[in-house]
This record gives structure tokens, sequence and C-alpha cells, in this order.
């Protein structure tokens, strides 16, 4: 019986994972790839869809047998994964294994803080972290005359931990002429001491000098407690309140009950080694959001995609070398990069080595066109790859 490699998650990592491993294994090692559905979203795009640089069909990753050929595309929901017996439980059967590479990202838990399910439901509140929740925050944002926004992140780890800072600073840009006469204001609110502070101080002071030199308020280390959608308050683990217009919020993540079903985790997030993303099983793996990541000062390494990319690319590799194919033996770097645009067809750019010892080596340039650029050639990349 021919020997097969299954991957969970049809998002970049999982993708990645497939392509690579089809190039690098011959066609009688069965390749599946399951996901829930194969019509997806480039992450990397949502805020520019809350922009309206972008319409909800220009983001859409679907991929196909064209663009995966020789990988078995399997539309299921996960169930449960069982290690001991190298198998995974779906709704549409279960699906045996001799590699298993667990890609299956993060959930958003509203229910995770009093009354922000609530809040979102009424209307006060959006999101931007699903297609749905671009386009509809953005069309909340263009309703609102006056007021405050407050752009809270809600708990961490999140995916992209610039995103939030992005957020503030393209909805100052949408609101126009509303948000410099100050007549609508940003306030950002983060249980952080600073903005992405795995990237050190001096990142997250400059991105705080940003922030402040375009008139958007930071207010570091507020834990949320609750939200009072009727009164449209932010309640805060210190005491404190702050009301505001509208809510914009990076909601709670959480691993997926798929990933939680491995056991491979007390939290549910999956630890992995490093340099190999090899999960302690034989023979199981674990890539981009589903991960905990642990760096050389403790903290964790950001959940990305340019991360998850990466980190298929070394898994890929690694599989076929446990199968026994002549493959190339590939590390995970650390190394990577995220942009904050500024909403003015501008971004800052941080990049540097994220496993650098003692801590992360890592550099925001000032924004430019040229950074902004390189986000829309990235985003065409991964478009033109998958979309074929």
């Amino acid at each position: 019986m021919s020997k097969a490699v299954l991957i969970l998650g049809a998002g970049v990592g999982g993708l990645t994972t497939a392509d690579t491993l089809r190039q690098l294994l011959p066609p009688e090692i069965r390749i599946v790839l399951v996901d829930k559905g194969f019509d997806g979203t480039l992450g990397l795009s949502l805020l520019w869809v809350l922009r309206g640089w972008r319409q909800p069909d220009e983001v859409r990753v679907r991929a196909t047998a064209a663009s995966l050929p020789g990988v078995e595309l399997v539309t299921a929901t996960v169930g449960h994964i069982d290690i001991p017996a190298q198998a995974v439980h779906t709704d549409a059967g279960v699906i045996g294994y001799d590699a298993l590479v667990i890609a299956l990202g993060a959930t958003l838990d509203t229910a995770a803080v009093p009354g922000l399910s609530e809040a979102l439901d009424a209307g006060v509140a959006g999101q931007f972290y699903t297609l749905d929740g671009a386009t509809g925050l953005r069309a909340k944002v263009d309703e609102l005359d006056r007021g405050r926004i407050a752009v809270l992140i809600a708990g961490v780890p999140f995916k992209c931990p610039a995103a939030p800072y992005e957020a503030a600073f393209l909805l100052a840009a949408q609101l126009g002429d509303r948000f410099d006469s100050e007549t609508v204001r940003i306030d950002t609110f983060t249980p952080d001491p600073l903005p992405m502070p795995v990237a050190g101080p001096e990142v997250g002071e400059a991105l705080v000098a940003l922030l402040k030199d375009r008139g958007i308020g930071f207010h570091p280390r507020k834990t949320i407690a609750r939200v009072d959608a009727a009164e449209t308050t932010l309640h805060f683990g210190d005491g404190t309140a702050e009301p505001f217009d509208l809510l914009a919020v990076v909601p709670p993540h959480a691993p997926s009950a798929a990933a939680r079903s491995a056991g491979l985790g007390e939290a549910g997030w999956i630890p992995v080694n490093p340099q190999t993303l090899s999960t302690g099983v034989d023979n199981v793996w674990a890539i981009g959001d589903a991960t905990v990541l642990t760096l050389p000062n403790g903290k964790p390494l950001p959940k990305a995609a340019v991360f998850a990319e990466a980190q298929a690319e070394v898994v890929a590799h690694r599989v076929a070398r446990q199968l026994g194919y002549d493959a190339p033996e590939r590390f995970f770097t650390g190394w990577g990069a995220c942009y904050v645009e500024t909403g003015d067809h501008q971004a800052a750019k941080g990049e540097g080595n994220f496993l650098h010892a003692p801590a992360p080596s890592v550099t925001l340039y000032p924004p430019s066109r040229a950074f902004h650029d390189e986000k829309v050639a990235q985003e065409r990349a991964w478009l033109d790859r998958w979309n074929r």
C-alpha cells in the first residue's frame, strides 16, 4: 500500500506544504490536503478590504486541482486527530497517514470576553479578521459622523501583531476630514506595554511615535474585562472604563477544536521545536497559527503568514527525508518581515531574526511607498500562486 502524507488546513502554510511536497515526492506517495472549504481569503489583504482598496472577490484564494496538481483535495471538517492510531476522523470519513502536518490555524473566540458577542450583534462593534467582518466594519465607519473609535486588542496571542495598528491608520485615512478635524477620534488599547512587544522596545516605541504623529491615541496595559454594548463602554481589569461610539476589535484567538483534539499541548496550541517544527511525536509536525513556538527570550513567535510559509518549506523537506527520500535538510531560521500600512499607500516595515538570541533582532524601517509596493507584490505572488 502506498504511503500517505496528510495535511490539515489549506491556509498559506498548508497550501505551501502540499505544493512543496508534491515537488519532492514521487507520484506513488499520496498527498492529501483536508479543509472544510477551499474558497478562502488572503489574510494579508483584509485590511485593504477594510480601507476599500480591495473588493472581496479580489482577495479570495481558491485552491483547485489546477493549482495543486497531484494533491488530493478533500473537503471535510476535522473532528478528531487520533495520534496513536495515525488516523484523522472527519465528517467525510477516517483518513490514515504515515506523516501528518497540522496547519489548522486559529479561530476567533468572541465569547471569551463578556459582552463582546453582544456588541458585535448589536452593531456597535466590528472586527477585521474575516472578509465579512472587514466589509461590515468599513460600512460602519462610513456611517460614523462623530465620536470615538476604539481599536481594542481583546486578548493575546492574535494573528498579525501589526494588524490593529495598521487598522487604526487605515481607519484614520478612511475618515479623512472627520478625523483630521477631530470630529472622530481614534484610540488604541492593548494589554501589552508596547505594540508588537516580541520585536523589542525600540520597535514598539517607534510605532507609538508613528501613532502619536498621526493623532491616534495609544493606551498600554489595558486588559479588557467586559464590553457593555448598551452603554458603549469598555471596562478594563484595572477598574477603569472608556467610552466608545464604534469598537474595532481584535477578538481573542483560540486553537481550533480539531487541533485541541490531538492532545499535543495543554492549552490546545501545539508546542513545536523552533528549528524543525516537530511536535515531539514521530511523524507529526505543526506549523503556522496552530502552534506555539517559544523564542530564546521565552516569548512566542508571532502568528503571521510569512512564518507559516517559511515553516511549510522546512516541514515539507523534513517529511520527505522522514519517508526515506533524498531532500535537503532545512531548518526554520526565524527570519521574517511584516508591514505596517500608514493609510497613504505607504508602509513601515519590521524585519529581522526572531530566533536571534537572547532576543529577537528586529528593525522597524520608516514608512515609504516602496514598502507598500513590496506588500502589494507579496499579495500578488500569493494570489497568482494559488488561483490557477
